[in-house]
């Protein structure tokens, strides 16, 4: 079997080093892929997102199955594209892929189906906007309706900094086209969690949940970022929950597409915010989260690929979801200094081995923002790393990922030092 993974991130490492567990023995290329990729399979110098080309390779390398790790491929018409002439695809069509692709569609269909979601109004016309953010004043969410890579969000706690995202959004064009129609939304108070499922149709696999880390600094202080680290399981979300989410806010969604003549099929990721009166659904994502796919596929047992495959080929059932071991995984995200704005790019990147050496089989480097020069790892992008660690417990798998950090050595380069005391203080309530 002849696997095709589009894209360069640490998901796309952490995809392609699962599925070359397979005992199906696939043969894996990454496009475009990264220096650690370059050694799970072979590296395609080819932009994941554009679709014609990405076509001509399936059919050139005979491709038996295309898993795209970012949502671009899908907003754009991949998985339409790849029914055309008969590849599997994991991930929805264009229509569907709309859920993550333009936050309004989203909002708009959660309360059709009744999720539970904030209070919202959209605007693709500047002055009606600031007219509605002086009329209602803050805290507000302001959203890029299309996507952003994970930074499209911004929390204005005052009425001037609600004015200043706008002009930031729709006048100086800082998001591009995805923020010429913004989504303004009541700001929800109470933790993230990100809930996974593999859905096709009405058929739900839940993955276990897990907790990213948005804002760049120790403390959820400063900008967001694409993610800046992530544990599995939650706590505050344990497993007996699971169900309670999928009842209220997975299978609705499901329901209503199916409704609008397009069935949902390939992984469903709901934004939750646990609040004090139950969870409501932030945003949705029709991809694996980056950095909690990292932790997860390490605290998976056995393959993924057969479910994946029934999914994409529609005939996924609910015991074919694939097993979770009990022990707690945590990736700690390696940035670029300056990242998520402007950041250094260059810098020799070292100690990989030495960090998995730790503990071989229980740590994991994951690499995303780097390539590889001769045989010299170098950071080529804003996240580089994703340093991720099993445990028997949460203080373990945390304790592991910092001193794998720790081995390793990179010139301007940032990480947050409190991945996982959120977990931890939720394991003592």
């Amino acid at each position: 079997m002849r696997i095709l993974i589009l894209g360069s991130g640490g998901r796309e490492h952490a995809l392609a080093w699962k599925l070359n567990q397979s005992p199906l023995r696939p043969e894996i290329l990454i496009a475009p892929g990264n220096g650690g990729t370059a050694g799970e399979g072979t590296n395609v110098p080819l932009a994941a997102d554009n679709i014609p080309a990405v076509m001509a390779l399936v059919r050139e390398k005979k491709i038996d199955f295309v898993l795209p790790g970012s949502e671009l491929p899908l907003v754009l018409g991949l998985a339409d594209a790849c029914e055309k002439i008969g590849v599997p695809c994991f991930g929805p069509p264009a229509y569907a892929a709309s859920l993550e692709g333009s936050k309004a569609f989203a909002k708009t269909l959660m309360r059709d189906a009744g999720v539970p979601t904030a209070d919202f109004a959209v605007f693709s016309d500047y002055i009606a906007a600031t007219a509605y953010v002086r009329a209602k004043g803050a805290p507000l969410v302001l959203k890029a309706n299309g996507p952003a890579a994970g930074k499209g969000v911004l929390v204005a706690r005052t009425t001037q900094a609600a004015l200043e995202a706008l002009q930031d959004m729709m006048v100086r064009k800082r998001f591009g086209p995805a923020g010429e129609t913004v989504v303004i939304e009541e700001l929800l108070e109470g933790e993230e969690v990100s809930f996974l499922a593999f859905c096709h149709g009405q058929t739900v696999l839940p993955l276990p949940a897990a907790q990213d880390h948005k804002a760049v600094r120790d403390g959820d202080a400063g900008p967001n970022t694409g993610g800046m680290g992530a544990y599995s399981p939650v706590p505050i979300l344990p497993e007996s929950r699971h169900e309670d989410i999928v009842r209220d806010i997975i299978r609705p969604v499901l329901r209503k597409m199916e409704d609008l003549d397009c069935p949902y099929s390939g992984i469903l990721y709901a934004g939750l915010m646990l609040t004090a009166s139950g969870p409501k659904v932030l945003e949705f994502n029709v991809r694996f989260g980056d950095p909690e796919c990292q932790p997860l596929l390490l605290r998976m047992q056995g393959d993924p690929l057969p479910a994946m495959l029934a999914c994409a080929e529609g005939r996924l059932r609910e015991e074919d979801g694939p097993a979770f071991g009990p022990q707690a995984a945590l990736c700690v995200v390696l940035s670029a200094a300056g990242y998520p704005g402007d950041y250094h790019k260059g810098m020799p990147v070292s100690g990989i081995s030495e960090a998995e050496d730790l503990c071989p089989g229980r740590i994991k480097i994951f690499q995303a923002g780097t390539r590889l020069v001769g045989k010299e790892v170098v950071a080529h992008g804003g996240r580089v790393l994703g340093v991720t660690a099993l445990g028997n417990g949460l203080a373990e798998a945390q304790a592991s990922a910092y001193a794998a950090l720790a081995k390793i050595r990179m010139d301007n380069s940032h990480f947050r030092r409190d991945i996982g005391d959120k977990g931890l203080r939720f394991s003592q309530v």
